[in-house]
């Protein structure tokens, strides 16, 4: 591994463009600046081309410096992750499941607004990929649909969402020949949620997989599209649907009974959450409540 102390000496020199200047900047002398270069060079080869008012890197020369900015880079990187009673600075790593994460994208940004000192990292993933995501800390927070059983992890509820039956605006949907005629907009969570659900709004029923396929969109924020263009219909997470820009095209079916998921809220529990991370969810909760005071 490369000395640091050297590193430093060559990356200062590097912006001075003199030996006298990289002195006295990093309180050192001439001949100690020279020897710093000599010990790198005799490790890696020439790295500049000394000119009477301009040094001059070489290939190798260009290498190391990109080196030197990776290092800082990961010096700076560190320095934000212990820096966890900094409750406005630093990076907060969050993972969810697409309805949710539509849900939650735009008040990450308010948060982000009014704390520029943070950086959000939001990403949309299945509830196998969170697991995986939280538990090799790669993300400070997840959230999930189904609860997990694992002493690593602090588990909390955090909303509730409900399923929801949706069809074209105007549609009407008293039996299972509606459902038949208008056909199904799948998507990859579609038929394990419209089986869910399905089967207790129409109890006694075929079955979902024998209702006519319409099409099939693995973007949540695509699945009303083709749904609110009369093409289908499809079941899905509350907060897909809320987020839809163009709700007075779509209409909801409601059942006698309603099917709702809770979403959990998962980060390690062998150490405390960071103080931005908890500012963050602070700043969110207050928007999830229970699901049967969610806007309709």
């Amino acid at each position: 591994m490369l000395n640091p102390q050297w590193l430093r000496t060559f990356a200062t020199l590097v912006e001075q463009g003199n030996f006298t200047r990289t002195a006295e900047q990093l309180d050192l002398t001439q001949a100690a600046v020279s020897q710093h270069v000599q010990r790198l060079e005799e490790r890696l080869g020439p790295l500049l081309i000394r000119r009477p008012r301009q040094l001059e890197l070489t290939p190798a020369g260009h290498a190391l410096l990109a080196y030197c900015e990776e290092v800082g880079a990961a010096d700076q990187r560190l320095q934000q992750r212990l820096s966890e009673s900094d409750a406005e600075l630093g990076e907060v790593g969050l993972i969810s499941p697409g309805s949710i994460g539509l849900a939650l994208y735009p008040l990450l940004l308010e948060v982000q607004q009014a704390h520029p000192g943070l950086s959000i990292r939001h990403r949309f993933a299945p509830d196998h990929e969170v697991l995986n995501g939280v538990l090799e800390n790669r993300f400070e927070l997840g959230l999930v649909t189904l609860k997990p059983d694992d002493p690593r992890l602090a588990v909390s509820r955090f909303a509730e969402e409900p399923l929801e039956l949706v069809v074209p605006a105007g549609e009407q949907v008293k039996g299972w020949s509606d459902l038949e005629r208008l056909g199904f907009i799948d998507h990859p969570d579609g038929q394990a949620m419209a089986g869910r659900l399905l089967s207790r709004q129409f109890p006694g029923s075929p079955g979902v997989r024998n209702l006519p396929n319409r099409g099939f969109i693995n973007q949540i924020g695509l699945i009303l599209e083709p749904v609110s263009r009369g093409l289908g219909f499809s079941v899905l997470p509350r907060y897909a649907r809320l987020a839809f820009a163009r709700p007075e095209s779509i209409q909801v079916v409601a059942g006698a009974t309603q099917l709702i998921d809770t979403l959990w809220l998962l980060h390690r529990a062998e150490w405390p959450l960071s103080a931005r991370a908890e500012l963050t969810l602070n700043r969110i909760r207050p928007y999830f409540l229970p699901a049967q005071d969610l806007s309709q």
